[in-house]
């Protein structure tokens, strides 16, 4: 819907009557008006309680632009849509655009479509129209209106001030003082207008609207920054402002003393015209009633049913009682109104009053006259005509009545009686829905006498020739035809429910029997299943051949199974054909068993493919345990003879290292020759490594064919590798200790025949209280503190027991000629010339050159009273010597 603005009505819009050209509007106007004109929107909205932060956002619904209608008009518009749907909001817009239609504008180009898109210039163009229309429009100055009415205002008031000069409503106002004189005009206390310069705008012009804001409550609608700094300020931005000056200074106490003058002298001629104005208006009112009226109460055509007679004797009462009574007022008043006039225009010197042709008070008298003729006998017309309808009504209600409750009894029978519901029902169900149909062929009996009564009602009726009688025969018709069809369908469902019966019963039979056989059957399948998947382990030949036999005498009853299977699918196929031949829906299920045929055909079907896995699968089992008894026997043999081998090397390296047969050489390449045997043996434990890999990635966890496992022998070999190399090494270390210390042969023997005799446990080590007692033995008085010293000797890492080599150090020092930290000491006194000190050079001189530099890093300097430079204290390095050693 397009709305256009009448340029040619109203003269103050010939400048805007196109608003094409205002699609074009310049960048920096647009920001002019879009805070002008939503400051000004603002202004009215605020007395609603509300306000808009963006001109074409806020009015895209329509609300508020009705509300702000409503405010500036105070009138109220239609009620607007509150759905959220575009539809809601486009009715909305319309209705503010035909309320500003309404009033006398007429809107170019702008669609409510538009402004539901938020199309910014349409909405501006808009909201100026309305500012036109309820702000400008009606500003009267000296015979000018509008613009040029409030262009002349604007001259006149600033009229006084000879630095302003308002030719129009763009550069006129840019340096702020036309603001300014305006509000100095008529409240001088507001602005010193003295203090302003004409080169000080920004400064004129903020005055000015923080003035009218704070005093004059005229919002801010401009800034002053885009008025300087526009070249030519948008002229409708500048116009809606200054309007708001107008309004809130044209309300002065001189103008409207000159109106109440002007306002006396026109009230005699205006009231008087009143008068005649509302007595034309009252007597054609009062004549046109009266000219409807008659015809109406003249009116003898009868109605059809009582409901309409009825209705025109109350629209008749209504006519007396609502509608009469105000028009004799009328009446009466048009007399007096008439009679006051004419006094009224006598008194004042004014020609008595002349009605309009037809409008006299005797015209009015007449047409009363004829009204009052037309009222006689309607009312005794409309009384007999009702009772002569009441007694067709009675007859008529009664045969709908009974009509209507047969109707409803009968409503959905016939679809109740051409269900099918039989052909899906169980057996039970079946006898339930016999039960049910007995007890509607009992209640169809009882609605015989109903059928019977209405057909005679309408039947007299007819005799009565009631006006309706050919909807009354078509709806007896209908009820009788209906009766014969219920009767009808009756029969039929009632020999179909008892076929079905018998039918469901034999199935029924049937049902059990296959419910009985079917169960035991079913179990036999899931355990034959079970069985033939379920997984085995077993780790003998024994075991495997086991299974085989059981799965033997398994696969013979298969043969007698399938003639159960058959005989069971027999009793179902039966069922199937009762159903085919007699066309019976199976109802549901078998009520005895949720087994059915395909299920154990399916469960057959996977016993059969199950019984040839099984096969294969224990055919697999019997060859991996043949493999793995192959393994086992394979590692057995090695094991077999690799663990004793290992055992009695133990044994014979045991002897070799205590019966101390020959030297201490002997022994020692005795043990040699043992220990290159024992590494040559070494292919034959790496062989039995392999076989064990193989065994252990066969999961074989068992091996009955040996006691021997592959760590027993791992741990066994490296104690042989261990034992062998500890023993080679105590027999070097006793060489060693033999050399160092010049032990004899035989006192080596004595010593070992000594530790043997004391190692009560034979475990080549010698605990503390054996060893106390060896020390016994020997003649040692010992007490505790000095066992504890040797013990600290003999054991330095307090594992508690004492090793043979430690027994040999330990007697070797007891019995040996050893050198001693005294001994030392001497012997570097003689080296020093009996001096108490020693020189570097002295040293140098007598030792070799390692040993010399060796002592004098490590002597400290002598600090004796006969001490000189260079001098080394020699006899606390000889003390050092000895205690390291015993540390």
């Amino acid at each position: 819907m397009d709305h256009h603005y009448d340029g040619e009505e109203n003269d103050y819009m010939q400048q805007e009557d196109d608003w094409d050209r205002d699609l074009l509007l310049d960048p920096a106007w647009e920001k002019q008006q879009r805070k002008t004109f939503t400051a000004w929107c603002n202004s009215h909205l605020r007395k609603a309680g509300t306000q808009i932060e963006n001109i074409e956002e806020d009015f895209r619904d329509g609300l508020k632009l009705m509300l702000l209608l409503e405010v500036i008009s105070g009138e109220r518009l239609a009620k607007p849509e509150r759905g959220k749907m575009r539809v809601h909001k486009i009715s909305n817009v319309n209705k503010a655009l035909d309320f500003i239609a309404s009033k006398g504008v007429k809107l170019v180009s702008i669609g409510a479509e538009e402004i539901v898109d938020g199309n910014a210039k349409m909405t501006l163009g808009m909201i100026w129209t309305i500012i036109l229309r309820f702000a400008i429009q009606d500003i009267s100055v000296e015979e000018t209106s509008a613009k040029e009415g409030l262009l002349l205002w604007c001259q006149r008031k600033t009229a006084p001030y000879k630095n302003v000069n308002i030719q129009n409503f763009h550069i006129s106002w840019k340096d702020g003082l036309g603001f300014c004189a305006l509000i100095h005009r008529h409240r001088p206390e507001l602005i010193d207008y003295g203090k302003l310069r004409k080169d000080d705008p920004m400064t004129n012009l903020n005055t000015a609207f923080d003035v009218a804001e704070k005093y004059l409550d005229i919002p801010k609608m401009l800034d002053a920054e885009d008025i300087v700094g526009t070249a030519r300020p948008d002229e409708k931005a500048i116009m809606t402002y200054v309007s708001s000056f107008y309004h809130a200074f044209s309300g002065a106490q001189k103008a409207e003393t000159a109106a109440n003058r002007i306002c006396k002298v026109l009230a005699v001629n205006q009231e008087n015209e009143q008068l005649m104005e509302d007595y034309e208006k009252l007597a054609s009112d009062l004549l046109e009633w009266i000219r409807r009226t008659i015809p109406w109460l003249e009116n003898r055509v009868p109605e059809n049913t009582m409901q309409a007679m009825q209705q025109k004797l109350e629209d008749f009462r209504d006519y007396r009682r609502l509608h009469k009574p105000p028009k004799v007022q009328e009446k009466c008043q048009l007399e007096i109104n008439f009679n006051t006039l004419q006094t009224k225009l006598r008194l004042s010197n004014r020609p008595a009053f002349m009605p309009s042709e037809g409008k006299m008070v005797s015209d009015i008298a007449n047409a009363w006259g004829n009204l009052e003729g037309a009222e006689k006998g309607y009312e005794e017309w409309l009384l007999n005509e009702i009772r002569r309808l009441e007694r067709l009504d009675h007859l008529a209600e009664k045969f709908r009545q009974k009509a209507a409750i047969h109707e409803a009894w009968t409503e959905g029978k016939e679809e109740m009686l051409q269900q099918r519901d039989y052909e899906i029902a169980s057996l039970s169900e079946i006898k339930a829905l016999l039960k049910k149909h007995e007890a509607f062929e009992s209640d169809l009996a009882a609605h015989q006498d109903r059928v019977e009564q209405i057909a005679a009602i309408a039947q007299e009726l007819n005799e009565l020739d009631y006006y309706d009688s050919p909807s009354v025969n078509a709806r007896c018709q209908r009820i009788c035809d209906q009766w014969d069809a219920l009767g009808a369908l009756t029969q039929k469902r009632s020999e179909a429910l008892q076929r079905t019966e018998k039918l469901l019963e034999t199935i029924d039979q049937l049902y059990l029997e296959f419910a009985k056989r079917a169960a035991p059957f079913n179990n036999w399948m899931e355990g034959a299943m079970e069985d033939l998947q379920d997984t085995f382990i077993v780790h003998t030949i024994e075991e495997i051949q086991g299974l085989s036999t059981a799965h033997e005498q398994f696969k013979a009853t298969l043969p007698e199974a399938d003639k159960e299977r058959q005989a069971i699918l027999g009793i179902h196929n039966e069922i199937t054909k009762i159903v085919q031949t007699y066309h019976v829906n199976m109802a549901g299920t078998n009520p005895y068993t949720t087994i059915n045929p395909q299920e154990i055909n399916t469960k057959w079907e996977k016993v059969r493919q199950l019984v040839p896995q099984r096969d294969q699968a224990l055919i697999e089992e019997h060859a991996r345990q043949q493999n793995n008894e192959r393994l086992r026997r394979q590692f057995a043999n090695q094991a077999n003879v690799i663990g004793p081998w290992i055992q009695t090397k133990m044994e014979e390296i045991g002897r070799i290292s205590i019966e101390m047969h020959g030297t201490l050489e002997d022994q020692l390449n005795h043990l040699r020759q043992y220990e290159k045997s024992i590494v040559n043996y070494k292919p034959k434990i790496d062989q039995l490594e392999g076989d064990h890999q193989l065994i252990q990635e066969a999961l074989i966890f068992d091996n009955k064919h040996t006691n021997y496992t592959m760590e027993h022998i791992r741990v066994g070999w490296e104690q042989l590798l261990t034992t062998i190399a500890r023993t080679i090494n105590e027999i070097e270390n006793q060489i060693l200790t033999r050399d160092a210390k010049g032990i004899s042969q035989d006192q080596l023997n004595e010593f070992r025949a000594s530790f043997n005799h004391f190692d009560r446990k034979r475990t080549g080590m010698m605990d503390a209280e054996d060893f106390r007692a060896c020390l016994i033995s020997m003649g040692y008085n010992l007490g505790e503190a000095e066992f504890a010293r040797i013990m600290s000797i003999v054991d330095p890492n307090r594992m508690g027991v004492v090793t043979f080599q430690a027994f040999i150090d330990f007697m070797s020092r007891e019995t040996a000629d050893t050198d001693t930290a005294d001994q030392v000491m001497a012997s570097f006194k003689v080296l020093a010339g009996d001096k108490n000190y020693i020189l570097a050079d002295e040293l140098r001189r007598e030792l070799p050159p390692d040993q010399a530099e060796y002592c004098i890093a490590r002597m400290a300097p002598y600090k004796g009273p006969d001490a000189v430079p260079g001098a080394l204290d020699y006899m606390s390095f000889s003390t050092a010597l000895y205690g390291e050693s015993d540390l």
